[in-house]
């Protein structure tokens, strides 16, 4: 478990009186995050997303002093119950920040919200969570998970594929991947292959693909996974278009190099766009950790713009729950993707982007905008949520 104390906290208060201010004024984060095994380096890229905003505010929240506590889901459902109960009953946090994957935002979702401590997912954006269960206390700064992948389907349709191999590991945002893409794609699916979670040999499926000759390929493969299966894909001699979401993203394109350009994505952002907020993360994140940012580390980043402009809506009193869940249903601040707001779910309203991996300017590979797909679009789930602005 890592702490990371806000700036603030470094100043000289009185031994006794400074525990129980410190007690009071400051703003504790637990934030819970894959950091070990092959999907680490997407945990770091929020961890780094959420740390960068906290140094950017001064290491306070809503102008409270504050204080990260860093943990690792080891990506085992089972070690995030355990890791997110530490953070609620040992360091009785406000606020947990995490995860990246969607199984273990499943496990970890109910002992966060019943204790009626806010849960934000950066990344995770399940549709089970998005309809009748969705909850009070549970926020998500990214979109939901069959959004991202709609893109591609819309853009295999608009683009003419006629048939389309579908590749994603099994578990639920695998299976939200091949929902969202399956929303728009009126062609022939040739086969839905799913493979176990952490999967780094894609050899069967490969030569599954190449066999069956599909017009394009939709591949959700993120972490690790992508790394290999792009390598390989190329290694095979196969040249169809790959559309993808996290496949390819600037986590995995330094491991992947040359091999993913040219690939396309969907997503809610890219380090290209245009918005002064986001000129300034990307080049203050490339300063600080050497490599471009991908989408975890900027809706970690804005996980904590949005803690920041709740503790400010309730002037810094969060024991009013119902009063700091309203000042974060409002959004009160300047996103890096630009204008967004919540729909009653807790899910983002947003624009959403087909990109392509190229070259930045000094040589390092990123996603780049190729064109808007969806302007300001809600999920489907919405509808079914019960609760209300």
């Amino acid at each position: 478990m890592t702490r990371i104390a806000g700036l603030g906290l470094a100043a000289a208060l009185g031994a006794l009186v400074a525990g129980s201010a410190q007690a009071q004024d400051k703003v504790k984060v637990g934030v819970l995050l894959t950091l070990s095994g092959p999907s680490a380096v997407l945990g770091q890229q929020a961890r780094n997303g959420i740390e960068l905003a906290l140094k950017d505010l001064g290491g306070k929240l809503g102008g409270k002093d504050a204080e990260l506590v860093v943990v690792d889901d080891e990506l085992k459902p089972d070690v995030a119950v355990t890791k997110v109960k530490g953070l609620i009953e040992r360091d009785k946090v406000d606020f947990i920040v995490g995860p990246i994957f969607s199984n273990v935002l499943g496990a970890i979702v109910k002992p966060v919200t019943d204790s009626s401590t806010f849960l934000i997912s950066p990344n995770a954006g399940s549709s089970a969570l998005a309809g009748k269960a969705c909850s009070p206390f549970f926020f998500v700064t990214s979109y939901q998970n069959d959004q991202v992948h709609q893109i591609s389907g819309r853009v295999a349709q608009a683009r003419g594929y006629k048939k389309v191999y579908l590749l994603a590991p099994n578990y639920q945002a695998g299976k939200d991947s091949v929902a969202g893409f399956k929303l728009d794609f009126k062609g022939e699916i040739l086969d839905e292959s799913y493979v176990p979670l952490n999967t780094l040999d894609f050899q069967s499926e490969l030569a599954k693909i190449a066999s069956m000759k599909p017009d394009a390929i939709f591949a959700f493969m993120p972490g690790g996974m992508g790394v290999n299966f792009v390598k390989q894909f190329k290694q095979a001699g196969l040249t169809m278009p790959v559309l993808s979401s996290f496949t390819v993203d600037e986590a995995t394109l330094p491991a992947q190099g040359e091999a993913a350009l040219g690939m396309f994505a969907g997503s809610n952002w890219a380090p290209d766009l245009d918005t002064p907020q986001n000129k300034k993360f990307v080049e203050s994140y490339v300063a600080a950790y050497k490599a471009v940012p991908a989408s975890y580390a900027f809706q970690a980043y804005d996980a904590a713009l949005l803690i920041d402009s709740a503790v400010k809506g309730v002037k810094g009193d969060l024991s009013n729950k119902d009063a700091v869940r309203a000042a974060m249903r409002k959004a009160d601040f300047t996103s890096l993707r630009g204008p967004f707001k919540f729909s009653p779910n807790g899910f983002p309203v947003q624009d959403f982007y087909l990109t392509k991996v190229g070259k930045r300017a000094n040589g390092m590979l990123e996603t780049q905008i190729v064109e808007k797909v969806f302007s300001n679009y809600a999920d489907g789930y919405g509808k079914d949520c019960a609760l209300t602005n």
